[in-house]
């Protein structure tokens, strides 16, 4: 497979001669953050992890999109965790955009190059550093749990975006394709954290409307995504919120590849409220 590019940011402030006017918005359906807001006054350091920052670019809101949160960290060299994840309840994906990351999963090491990525399940036992001479940044994926009685949790696992061909979607020529990193029948896992990649022209033929929240984190080229009632101009580095029911599409403008990183939880009944008998 071609090695392919990644958008990472890097933090700084802009000059005081920009004009305020940006794409940041937040409606009752969704959220675009641009890769401009993402700056180091909007970082925030975490508990028991040392030389690191992370950006937050979601996180469950009541009303909105509630299922999942979703971090880019950055680590300097020298920098980790050996107690990462608080929540034992907690199961996450880790996806390498930028330099390498060492990481030991239940004792056993392994190293993430850009396009790493691996899966955590709950009450795993992991640690995380950066052993090399320059910063590693990589998204975070982390989600409760939802256990079902007489289902085990999904075991973890490490593998790379190079290793894994990706799937063609019916009756687009491969126009618009989908990284799989798990199977989606595998109904272990509740939530699928994939790479959407469209070829320039391609579309999202029709106003997709569904339970699934969404975050959609650009690595590469750029689109006009409609959301909502609204048609969006996005690009590498963008971040798109969505909550659950949000229509949605896509015309990718090319002149390259446009990709971006998919969260969506799936495989479980929705949750019914009101008093139970």
């Amino acid at each position: 497979m071609t090695a392919r590019t990644y958008y990472a940011p890097h933090g700084g402030l802009p000059g005081q001669t920009q004009l305020l006017t940006d794409r940041a918005v937040f409606t009752e359906a969704y959220a675009v953050i641009p890769k401009g807001v993402m700056t180091d006054i909007v970082t925030s350091v975490l508990p028991f992890w040392k030389k690191t920052r992370a950006w937050i670019i979601s996180r469950p809101l009541s009303g909105f999109a509630e299922t999942f949160s979703q971090y880019i960290m950055e680590v300097r060299p020298g920098g980790g965790s050996e107690r990462p994840e608080l929540d034992h309840g907690a199961e996450g994906v880790l996806f390498v955009v930028e330099g390498e990351l060492s990481i030991a999963i239940d004792g056993q090491p392994h190293s993430l190059q850009a396009g790493g990525y691996a899966f955590l399940p709950p009450a795993s036992k992991w640690t995380i550093r950066n052993e090399g001479n320059a910063p590693v940044r990589f998204h975070w994926v982390r989600k409760a749990y939802e256990r079902v009685e007489g289902i085990d949790a999904p075991e973890a696992f490490v593998t790379n975006e190079r290793e894994v061909a990706p799937t063609p979607m019916p009756d687009t020529d491969g126009k618009w394709a989908t990284t799989r990193f798990v199977d989606p029948e595998d109904v272990r896992h509740d939530m699928h954290v994939n790479i959407v990649t469209f070829q320039p022209g391609a579309v999202i033929p029709f106003a997709e409307t569904h339970v699934m929240e969404h975050g959609l984190y650009v690595l590469e080229g750029k689109a006009v995504y409609r959301l909502n009632q609204d048609w969006v101009e996005v690009e590498a580095g963008d971040y798109m919120w969505l909550r659950a029911f949000c229509p949605q599409a896509c015309y990718a403008g090319g002149p390259g590849l446009f990709r971006y990183l998919l969260y969506k939880d799936v495989n479980r009944h929705a949750k019914l409220g009101g008093t139970r008998a």
